[in-house]
Formats: C-alpha cells, sequence, structure tokens
C-alpha cells in the first residue's frame, strides 16, 4: 500500500493540462481502426478464467521483459500455471521502472479493475490475483463487457484475405451489441514469395475462397480482387500491409507472371525477383483500394523473428522481433508518385518503426496531399517500440513541424489485448500535456477553446470523418469544422 500512483491527473503536469484533459479528452469515445483483437472472441462473448489468460497470453511484450529479468521460457510461453505466470509476471513488473510496460501495467489495473492503491509487485500479487479474477467473472469484464466500459464505438479486426468473415457477420446481425466490429484486408502472406511452400499452400487457401482456379498471375490478381469484394461488403474499408520498406521495383507483367509461376512450382524466388513481385503487389492492392475508396495502412521496419533457436520452437510473434532499418525514402517516394501520376493514390496512413525515419515520413506524406480532402495522406501514430511516451511525443512533435497535427487521425490499440484500450487514455494524457505545456510557455495561445477542438478532434472526431464510418450518435466537429 502508499500513495497512489495513477492518480487522475497522471502525466498532466500542468493546470492547463489537466483541464485540456479532463474537459475535452476524457469522455470521448474510441475509434480503434487498427488492432488484432480475435473477433471470433467478440462474436462469442468471451470470458476470460483469470488474469493470465486477459493479461499475458500472446503479450510479447511482457514476455520479452520476463527474459531480460531471467525468467525462465516456461512462464511466458511454456506449460507453467497460469498463476505461477503471474506470479512471475508481478515479480517481473518493479524491474520495469522506466519501461512503458510499468505505465501499461497500473493504467490496466486501473480500468478497468478499478485498482489504484497498490502497485503490483511479489507481495500484493495474490490479492491483485483474487480481486481481478473475480471481476472477470461478472459480465461487464466479458470481451463485449470490457469494450463497453472502456467506451469503444468501433473496431477494426486484421483479417488475411481468405478469412470466411463469418464471425464479422455474426456481429453485424447482432443488433443488440453497439460496437461495430469491421475487418480490416491484410494480405501480406499473399506476398511472401521469398517462402514457397508457405506461399502456395495460402495460394490454395485463396482459390478455395474465391472460388476459382489460379493457373497464372493474372487469376492470381483476379481471385484477390474476389475477396477484395467480399471483405468490401462484409463493411471493410480498410487494408493494411507490413512491410519492411515500400518496394516500388522496375518490372514487366511478362516477368512477374513467371515468378508467379515459378512460385507455385515449389522454386524460390531469389532477391530481386521478391522485391519486383512484392513491387507488382503492392501498385495492384493499392489500385483495389483506391477504386473502392478505402483507406490503406503501411506498417514499415521490422525486422521479425531473429532469433531462430526461438522461432523454431515456438514460432512467431512471441517476441523476437526488433526494428530493422532498410533505405525507405527513395522507394516510398516512387511508389506514392507512381500511385499519383495516374491520380490513383487513396488515403494513406504510414507508420514507421525506426524513428530515425520520423521526420522521413511526416515529409514525405506533404509531398501527396493534394486538396481533395483535409489529411489525406496521415503520419500514423507511434507504433509498436514506439508506442510510449517517447515514442509518441516524437511523433507529435515530427508531424507538428513538417504538417498539420489538426488533422492527425490519432491513437489506436495495435494489440491483440481487451485491456490495452488505455493506450488511448495514454495517448491522450500525453497529447494533453504536450499542448498544456505550450500554452503554459507561451509557445501557444491561452485559448483553451481553439486547442481543445483540436485535442477533440485527434482524439475522435478526425478518425470518425476520416474513414468515413457511419457511427451513431457522432455529435461534435467533423473533419471540416462542421457538426457531424
Amino acid at each position: 500500500m502508499g500513495d497512489v500512483f495513477i492518480t487522475e491527473n497522471f502525466l498532466l503536469q500542468s493546470d492547463t493540462a489537466v483541464r485540456l484533459y479532463h474537459e475535452y479528452a476524457k469522455e470521448l469515445p474510441i475509434i480503434d481502426y487498427h488492432c488484432h483483437l480475435p473477433p471470433q472472441q467478440i462474436a462469442e462473448d468471451h470470458r476470460f478464467q483469470n488474469l493470465t489468460q486477459i493479461w499475458l497470453y500472446g503479450d510479447h511484450y511482457k514476455w520479452r521483459a520476463m527474459r531480460a529479468a531471467g525468467v525462465a521460457e516456461r512462464y511466458c510461453t511454456g506449460n507453467a500455471t497460469d498463476r505461477e505466470k503471474f506470479q512471475k509476471w508481478a515479480e517481473t513488473v518493479p524491474q520495469t521502472l522506466r519501461n512503458p510496460l510499468y505505465h501499461w501495467t497500473h493504467l490496466e489495473l486501473k480500468r478497468p479493475f478499478g485498482i489504484s492503491d497498490r502497485l503490483l509487485n511479489p507481495e500484493t500479487a495474490e490479492g491483485i490475483w483474487n480481486e481481478c479474477n473475480e471481476k472477470l467473472a461478472q459480465d461487464q469484464f466479458s470481451c463485449r463487457g470490457i469494450l463497453r466500459q472502456m467506451k469503444v464505438v468501433l473496431v477494426c479486426t486484421t483479417d488475411d484475405p481468405t478469412d470466411h468473415l463469418d464471425h464479422h457477420a455474426a456481429l453485424a446481425a447482432d443488433r443488440g451489441f453497439p460496437v461495430r466490429v469491421l475487418p480490416t484486408f491484410r494480405p501480406d502472406k499473399g506476398m511472401a514469395i521469398e517462402n514457397p511452400e508457405a506461399f502456395r499452400a495460402w495460394v490454395d487457401r485463396l482459390a478455395v475462397a474465391s472460388n476459382l482456379e489460379i493457373k497464372d498471375f493474372r487469376g492470381y490478381l483476379e481471385a484477390i480482387r474476389r475477396r477484395h469484394d467480399f471483405f468490401h461488403r462484409m463493411g471493410c474499408r480498410l487494408s493494411d500491409h507490413g512491410v519492411e520498406t515500400l518496394y516500388a521495383e522496375d518490372y514487366t507483367d511478362s516477368e512477374i507472371d513467371a515468378i508467379f509461376r515459378q512460385a507455385i512450382r515449389g522454386e524460390r524466388a531469389d532477391r530481386s525477383q521478391a522485391a519486383r513481385f512484392k513491387s507488382a503487389m503492392l501498385y495492384e492492392l493499392a489500385l483495389l483500394d483506391f477504386d473502392k475508396g478505402w483507406t490503406q495502412q503501411f506498417h514499415i521496419g521490422a525486422m521479425r523473428n531473429n532469433n531462430t533457436r526461438y522461432f523454431r520452437a515456438i514460432g512467431p510473434d512471441t517476441g523476437f522481433d526488433s526494428i530493422g532499418d532498410w533505405p525507405l525514402a527513395a522507394p516510398l517516394s516512387r511508389f506514392l508518385d507512381r500511385l499519383d501520376r495516374d491520380q490513383r493514390l487513396t488515403r494513406t496512413i504510414l507508420y514507421n518503426l525506426n524513428p530515425s525515419d520520423n521526420d522521413v515520413v511526416a515529409t514525405m506524406v506533404g509531398n501527396f496531399q493534394d486538396g481533395s480532402m483535409p489529411g489525406k495522406m496521415q503520419f500514423g501514430s507511434g507504433w509498436w517500440f514506439l508506442d510510449q511516451k517517447h515514442g509518441m511525443e516524437s511523433q507529435l512533435n515530427s508531424l507538428s513541424n513538417q504538417g498539420l497535427l489538426s488533422r492527425f487521425v490519432g491513437m489506436l490499440t495495435d494489440s491483440r489485448s481487451f485491456l490495452s484500450y488505455t493506450r488511448h487514455e495514454y495517448f491522450r494524457r500525453i497529447l494533453s500535456n504536450l499542448l498544456g505545456t505550450e500554452i503554459e510557455r507561451g509557445l501557444l495561445p491561452r485559448d483553451l477553446d481553439l486547442v481543445g477542438t483540436m485535442v477533440q478532434d485527434i482524439c475522435y472526431y478526425n478518425a470518425a470523418g476520416y474513414f468515413g464510418f457511419d457511427l451513431p450518435g457522432m455529435a461534435g466537429p467533423g473533419p471540416d469544422g462542421d457538426s457531424g
């Protein structure tokens, strides 16, 4: 026990910051336009049996910290009991001071569990375990209950083009659940030409899903188009791509067809062939997005599966990824310019993982703003390793210096956890503090309505207008300053 750590004014370091957060940002609903929540769990209104299941399963952020603290793998991804795994996490938490996990952990204990009178450590673990488990048995702590508690109005999951989307269909038909859950088109596996065995298996699944025999690249594109059409009918309005860098190599149609045929015969593409194939795929997918008025997202710069031994033992997405340093500016420029020359560049959000690319991305989006709408080209929020206080502030500062912060579509969870909605609170507090501090220093006018309206736009209204979501009960300033 002791002083409360996550106070009502956590991170708010001036009276003006306090007012901006509490009067303008705090009560706004949440649009989570990019996440990795399992739609099945939402559709079935899944209930977690204990705190480990909702908090530690699949959380590679926590696993990385636990390994660094000397915790054996059996307590991360292994066969230890859920109670044992939670105890090891409680032992690790005091060692995470100055890591964002320390903030996130205690924010998530406060919301939705209401625990703010103690810090998580080995001594408090038993009481926190029991208290949280009791609440997880209550209706308001089911998957849907948590979404309601956190005032989420829309969730965009991340879905493979071959997915049947049955769970999305069930959610769309459920008029008793007010949160909209829409799919996002994520075709990364359809670009992974360098792994012919996995690529061919994915092409086979695509053929079944699209009800089309795929023999050549033209047929491949037609199958993808059919799935793109299906996703659109299911409410999808965004695509997403995880790429090391943008690909914009020169190629001919005959070259791409030959590379595709080679891959489905089981032959591995070399580096040059893979780059040309990915270039063709990104361009063709961007055309599909433009034709339907979707927003395309690019998550750029992750260097994945660095540890071969653990990748073979426990697979991908388990905490062995890092920031990469591929060249970005030139291929990104070529990719966007090719689309823009033909006036077929749709709304685009770019997320970089390497912080050295902040100003590269912030200035690049400015090259392709065309006046057709506010903020058509977006520099996305701090992502993954940059999803923390310093990373968020750096992204906000680069965007402010090189573009229009006022048109930013704001925060997203990019998470597999239903407890991650406090990241929106974290972002809103950081944004309010940044602007409040500058008001106090005389760098912004002391006009709280002016600055507060911008805070509201960034936290909610810009996203509501930008993506074109028809959100029930939406009121307040829209992306053009009008009521929406």
